[in-house]
């Protein structure tokens, strides 16, 4: 890779990330840590406002903008891909937002690119996907990002019925099927409920706030979490 490519590269993967350390720069760039530092501290003599220092990380300042990126046929094909198996299991309102994207992405490659990755012969057909559940997931993702509580009927592995009271942190896919992370208030403690177990989940009009120890956080770090 040209070292001017290389430059570029280092902008936009500190660009797309938080905070990125000089290890990870080096291992996606395939150069050595100090190789980094050299090329971050050039690109900070020249004007880019690239904050932190080595050791801790580095982010983009507010306010730089580089120009549209134009993507490579290999980088087209793996979008419509994504879009594709992403589309058979997200909810209707998402899947119309990524056809949307993809859309507005493809109509501004060359014609050739865009040829090149409309005809990937890759495809994830939905009919076995259940239609109340990519609603239920809807329902559920909108109030982990609205932060409203929500009561769901709930039939556990047993098939014993009850109704939950939780607090929606987060919607995960696990190849087969959806589940939602949640703190029940029923139980006082983290479950995870499978969308195919549940009845049409009720949003409340209640908004809930982070506390600590009910995270979505705190229940990552809680390993083997339990499942109803």
């Amino acid at each position: 890779m040209r070292r001017a490519d290389r430059l570029f590269h280092i902008v936009q993967l500190i660009r797309g990330r938080r905070l990125t350390t000089a290890a990870f720069l080096a291992e996606r760039l395939e150069v050595s840590e100090r190789t980094v530092y050299r090329d971050v501290a050039d690109l900070q003599h020249q004007g880019v406002p690239i904050e932190g220092e080595a050791g801790v990380g580095y982010r983009l300042g507010a306010g730089f903008e580089l120009p549209p990126l134009m993507f490579s046929a290999g980088e087209a094909r793996a979008l419509v891909a994504a879009t594709r198996l992403a589309q058979a299991w997200l909810d209707p309102a998402m899947a119309r937002d990524a056809e949307q994207a993809l859309g507005k992405i493809l109509s501004i490659l060359p014609r050739q690119t865009r040829a090149a990755a409309e005809s990937l012969a890759l495809y994830a057909p939905t009919f076995s996907v259940d239609p109340a559940i990519q609603q239920s997931l809807q329902t559920l993702r909108e109030a982990v990002q609205l932060r409203r509580k929500v009561t769901i009927a709930y039939r556990d592995a047993a098939d014993q019925s009850s109704q939950r009271n939780v607090r929606p942190l987060g919607c995960f896919f696990w190849g087969k099927v959806w589940t939602l992370a949640a703190w029940c208030e029923s139980r006082n403690a983290f479950r995870s409920f499978r969308l195919d177990r549940m009845d049409a989940p009720q949003v409340q009009d209640a908004v809930f706030r982070d506390e600590t120890g009910k995270t979505l956080a705190d229940f990552l770090r809680q390993a083997g979490a339990t499942s109803v």
